[in-house]
């Protein structure tokens, strides 16, 4: 069988065992060991665990799930709640603040658990309320979360971002460094929004009430204390802190990433236990339970993954692919908008995870070929995946929203996540006309490659 006919086999089988319901490690494992038992040696079975394990044995995945328990201590605590009116307390003059708020702490969140669904539902939770209490429509109050929550895979500590620097052997901490340059650049596409709609929604409130109409919570004016500010300072400044000393300690290269990791779910724990008093066995075990259950789904997707990749490998499919995509001989940019594309229709069905995992043995010699640097694409990719995370039919980021504000129609988070999704393809632009955005400062930190 020609490797473009088992490539077709492989594909189609592959999406048959997954819109059958199946969760996506287990049917990436079954496709990957039933190819194994009709197409390779009879002893390749017997390699299974092997082959998991030596995929695995990485010392950068050691990471992940000190990430994820670093990310569920605060996730699980009232942090998140506490940081968003403390950004709000102090933005509140600022036209669109509520709005800006809310992305400023859609960021710091994100920065500090480095997951997308905990930044939604931790945030969203507080800010969904206090921005519709105030006037602000129930899409826009829903899109600006969702896509806010988006940051906690592009801007480190991003679980995402680990997992490519392994698929593409790439540093680690250049990709974290070539993060932030995009991701404060998102900030601010959604900070402008934020107060064009606020501006625009306040209009609107306005002349309904000239003519006669109720008086929106637009219209009411709120004021804060210079006291009542600065109460809010001593709950939030150690997990900012705590954001600052990771990333010091990541970048000044006095740890590991996986030292570091576990450093920062170390020190979330402690100040979790000093902050909000969250130190008994009944109150640890919710961030516990969280870790072990998010940690095991996502080392069951990277296992599986990896097995899919390799069968996908001895096949000579992922090779064939990328010889094939070569020799079509598209100019570099086509070549780029083609794999791009390919992403965002794997992002209608699967998650990140196994996005890159699937694809990276494809896609990455072409782009390699064509004098991308994988740094860079790295970034783009991954918001090219956060796009994922938002649109339809199966945005993630959509359904916590619809879970923590069931009330919202789907049809108005839709909406309300649209614009969202504009910018975000405004900043691929952006990066690809500057990509010095992306690359500039871990060069700058590390040195040119």
């Amino acid at each position: 069988m020609s490797p473009l006919t088992m490539g077709l086999l492989y594909g189609a089988v592959t999406l048959v065992v997954m819109f059958s319901g199946m969760p996506i490690a287990f049917a990436l494992g079954l496709v990957a060991a039933s190819f194994m038992y009709f197409f390779m040696p009879a002893s390749s079975l017997d390699t299974v665990t092997q082959n998991v394990y030596e995929e695995m044995a990485s010392i950068t995945l050691l990471s992940i799930p000190l990430f994820i328990m670093k990310g569920a201590a605060i996730g699980k605590s009232p942090a998140g709640r506490d940081l968003y009116l403390a950004i709000h307390t102090w933005l509140h003059k600022v036209p669109g603040g509520l709005g800006i708020a809310n992305v400023f702490a859609c960021a710091l969140f994100a920065a500090m658990a480095g997951s997308s669904p905990a930044t939604c539902s931790a945030i969203g939770s507080a800010g969904i309320p206090e921005m519709r209490r105030r006037g602000y429509s129930p899409g826009f109050a829903a899109g600006i979360i969702a896509a806010g929550g988006t940051l906690g895979i592009l801007l480190p500590p991003s679980i995402t971002m680990i997992l490519y620097a392994v698929a593409a052997e790439q540093s680690l901490g250049r990709l974290f460094l070539a993060g932030i340059g995009p991701g404060m650049l998102l900030v601010g596409l959604f900070a402008g929004y934020a107060v064009y709609r606020a501006r625009k929604e306040y209009r609107l409130a306005y002349d309904i009430y000239q003519g006669g109409g109720a008086k929106s919570a637009y219209l009411e004016e709120e004021s804060f204390t210079l006291a009542q500010k600065v109460e809010m300072l001593p709950r939030v400044m150690p997990f900012v802190i705590l954001l600052i000393g990771v990333m010091i300690a990541l970048y000044g290269g006095y740890a590991t990433p996986s030292e570091t990791a576990g450093l920062g779910a170390l020190l979330a724990m402690v100040l979790i236990a000093i902050v909000y008093g969250i130190w008994k066995p009944k109150d640890l075990a919710p961030i516990l339970t969280s870790t072990i259950k998010e940690s095991t789904m996502l080392l069951m997707i990277i296992g599986m993954s990896l097995l899919y990749s390799y069968v996908m490998s001895y096949l000579h499919i992922s090779q064939s692919a990328a010889q094939w995509v070569v020799a079509m001989h598209l100019s570099k940019w086509v070549l780029l908008a083609v794999i791009l594309l390919m992403v965002i229709v794997f992002g209608f069905f699967l998650p990140p995870v196994s996005i890159i995992l699937m694809t990276a043995p494809i896609i990455l010699p072409p782009l390699k070929a064509a004098g991308f640097d994988l740094i860079w694409f790295g970034v783009v990719m991954t918001i090219v995946m956060e796009m994922g995370l938002i649109h339809p039919p199966v945005g993630l980021n959509i359904f916590v929203i619809k879970n923590i504000a069931p009330d919202i129609p789907l049809r108005d988070v839709i909406w309300g996540v649209m614009p969202f999704v504009a910018l975000m393809f405004v900043a691929v632009l952006l990066l690809c006309f500057f990509p010095g955005i992306a690359v500039g400062f871990p060069n700058m930190i590390m040195g040119a490659k």
